[in-house]
């Protein structure tokens, strides 16, 4: 067994203990928890009338909330063969012109559900590559959506940046229209593997945008990389984390790569002989987490580190953290509001989501309707099990009296069949029940979505979760 103790955010330390034969032992397929229920369980029966009705009834005294809003540009130049976004790959910029003209359309139809007074304290452009858009399409769009929503000064304003396709002026403008933090990918800086994954990018292109980001006055830059790809070993990826680790960004995400072909068609030419055996890829995860400790970033959960003075780790010290489709986040009692072709909001207690093509989502607009797709409206239980799994994923604990004055149960009896299974994760180390709390283990901590399963109604059978990732 090799186990790995780091320190910790939860408290003064937060403790992460790496068992990789526990981790290979548990290891299985399983949701990344990013909405519960998750996105494969909406239905349409849920339309753009229940949105509509929620949205309207989340404007009345207390039930009113603020606003985040996400907004999906899904156009790249190039395609990354890792990649399972949601995305259109184009040359022809009049293509995101035309979309931007329907994406101010949808904002005017969200808006008149919505009263004047409703703050946007989150903002965040995902894709695709959202700086695919040229400087006035850049303008125009933010420029609708201060003119149908009410962007507080100073708020979390948010990008996903390839910093092959951005300059300073870029960089520059999105200062100017209010962006203050960004998320740069990079994924690996090996050239070999870059050649294998279809995305070439050098350090000077990634550092360049990082201290333009930070000369306009960015206030966190984060960057994202990718474990998994083919042709990496521990070696390599060492000498990316060192290149990533001198660039000092507050935050890092290190996300697994799921090679699911058939689900998602660029992957179809990555040859898979060239992927990292499960050992290997278990040993760049190890090495990665103990180089990030040592670097002094935080394990906020999942794929996430921070710096300890990053709004992240404060937010999880102070019980604030939160988890939603854009990954932890620090507003937990915002409203999603999400705009564009597969986005997905969360409205009280409910989640819906876009049409993922361009030709449905401009019909439903067209017709003056929101391009809803499908949708849930949560139940009593999807509630209860919603704020367990939220807190496991955020705050690796929960206080049963809590939970059982919030919703009204008994906790030991409305999860008994779940306790059978908590069990045996207690008797493995991954957990402990005691004096009123469900606390995650520092070996537990990396399993967490295998322990957030057991919550999971939907999935009560192994064949089901198949159509999910692994969990490490």
């Amino acid at each position: 067994m090799s186990t790995l103790t780091l320190p910790s955010a939860l408290g003064d330390y937060n403790t992460v203990d790496v068992d990789l034969e526990l981790i290979r032992r548990l290891d299985r397929n399983g949701p990344r928890y990013t909405s519960y229920p998750t996105a494969d369980r909406f239905v349409e029966a849920f339309n753009q009338d229940g949105y509509a009705a929620w949205m309207r009834r989340r404007n009345i005294g207390p039930l009113a909330r603020p606003l985040s809003l996400y907004f999906h540009l899904p156009f790249c130049n190039t395609v990354c063969y890792y990649c399972a976004c949601n995305k259109v790959i184009t040359k022809d910029r009049g293509r995101s012109a035309k979309y931007v003209r329907y994406l101010v359309h949808e904002m005017k139809l969200q808006a008149s559900l919505l009263g004047r007074d409703r703050r946007v304290e989150q903002l965040h452009w995902g894709g695709g590559t959202p700086t695919f858009l040229p400087h006035e399409q850049m303008i125009e769009l933010m420029t609708a959506t201060r003119e149908h929503f009410q962007l507080v000064d100073n708020g979390e304003y948010s990008i996903e940046i390839d910093p092959r396709k951005v300059d300073t002026d870029t960089v520059t403008l999105l200062g100017k229209l209010g962006f203050n933090r960004m998320s740069i990918g990079v994924q690996d800086f090996e050239h070999a593997v870059q050649v294998a994954v279809n995305r070439v990018q050098s350090e000077e292109e990634t550092q360049s945008v990082m201290e333009a980001a930070r000369s306009n006055g960015f206030k966190s830059i984060s960057v994202d990389l990718i474990y998994g790809l083919p042709l990496q070993t521990v070696e390599s990826f060492d000498h990316t984390l060192d290149k990533v680790i001198a660039m000092s960004p507050n935050r890092l995400s290190i996300y697994n790569y799921a090679h699911m072909p058939q689900l998602f068609k660029p992957q179809r030419r990555i040859n898979v002989i060239d992927l990292p055996q499960a050992k290997v890829k278990l040993d760049i995860m190890k090495h990665a987490i103990t180089k990030l400790a040592d670097a002094g970033y935080i394990y906020v959960g999942m794929d996430h580190f921070a710096r300890p003075d990053d709004e992240l780790a404060i937010a999880q010290r102070q019980g604030r953290l939160h988890r939603n489709f854009q990954g932890y986040s620090t507003h937990a009692d915002c409203d999603l509001v999400a705009m564009g072709v597969s986005a997905i909001g969360k409205i009280g207690p409910t989640y819906s989501q876009n049409y993922r093509t361009l030709d449905e989502y401009y019909d439903c607009l067209d017709r003056d309707e929101l391009p809803i797709m499908r949708g849930i409206e949560l139940t009593g239980d999807d509630l209860l099990r919603r704020a367990i799994i939220q807190a496991l994923m955020c705050q690796f604990e929960i206080s049963i009296e809590s939970l059982e004055i919030a919703h009204l149960v008994d906790f030991h009896r409305y999860f008994a069949t779940e306790l059978v299974q908590l069990r045996e994760y207690e008797k493995v180390g991954l957990l402990s029940i005691k004096d009123g709390w469900l606390t995650i283990t520092p070996k537990g901590r990396l399993l967490i979505r295998t322990i957030c399963m057991v919550f999971d109604r939907y999935l009560r059978h192994d064949e089901e979760r198949q159509k999910y990732s692994k969990v490490i």
